[in-house]
């Protein structure tokens, strides 16, 4: 068994043994407890009572976090001449289409999302492999394939992310950074979580919310009430 450090046996000490805490309680602990030399992430890990292996049941989606995700977003838009200057002006970190495409094929992927146009999705396909595995195959639903690209641009850069439920039913999601104030912490989780409730499945039977857990980086987790206002 992993021999505990002290900075996690002091962690753990503060994190009532059995109880459930409130959004705002948890907000508060996480930052208590998170002693990484580094800014760390904060993370919600929420549990649904679905069946990610049946098509009515698959929980996937987008939501502005209304204080962003406190990461420098790195965005690749890959579109024809007529649209760079528009997606270099939103503050896309690369712009381009072919030369970018040939990074790819050759195992480049130094970005967080990619954004582009209908018009090039054909040409994405054959690099499924590479993208879809790094979760960053643009997708129609997620926002990111469009012919509004300054609008997609602006909106990743502010604090958008997409979430999918994984295949135990779990939606893993960064949600702010440790040197948050609690109140943005609690408004960003908040948002994340009136955002699934919005899309429980009709098909989703008895509970849907089955566990909350806040964690950071290197952090235990909390365990956050189910009840969602």
């Amino acid at each position: 068994m992993a021999r505990l450090t002290k900075k996690k046996k002091e962690a753990l000490a503060k994190i009532e043994k059995g109880k459930v805490y409130s959004i705002t309680e948890a907000s508060a602990l996480i930052k208590e407890i998170s002693n990484a030399k580094f800014d760390a992430s904060v993370d919600l890990a929420v549990r649904l009572g679905v069946d990610p292996r049946k098509a009515n049941q698959m929980v996937r989606g987008v939501v502005s976090l209304p204080h962003g995700t406190g990461k420098d977003v790195k965005v690749l838009a890959l579109v024809t001449p007529d649209k760079e200057a528009e997606a270099k002006e939103a503050g896309a970190d690369f712009v381009g289409l072919d030369e970018y495409l040939d990074k790819i094929k050759s195992g480049w992927t130094d970005v967080d999302v990619i954004i582009t146009m209908p018009s090039v999705m054909g040409k994405l396909g054959p690099l499924g492999r590479v993208l879809g595995p790094r979760g960053l195959m643009p997708n129609p639903k997620t926002g990111t394939v469009t012919m509004d690209i300054a609008k997609a641009v602006t909106e990743v850069k502010a604090g958008k992310i997409d979430f999918k439920v994984d295949k135990t039913g779990i939606v893993h999601a960064a949600i702010g950074k440790a040197s948050f104030s609690a109140d943005k912490i609690e408004g960003n989780a908040n948002e994340l979580l009136q955002t699934l409730m919005k899309l429980k499945p009709t098909a989703s039977k008895g509970v849907y919310v089955k566990s909350i857990f806040m964690s950071s980086t290197m952090s235990p987790s909390i365990a956050v009430d189910t009840k969602i206002g």
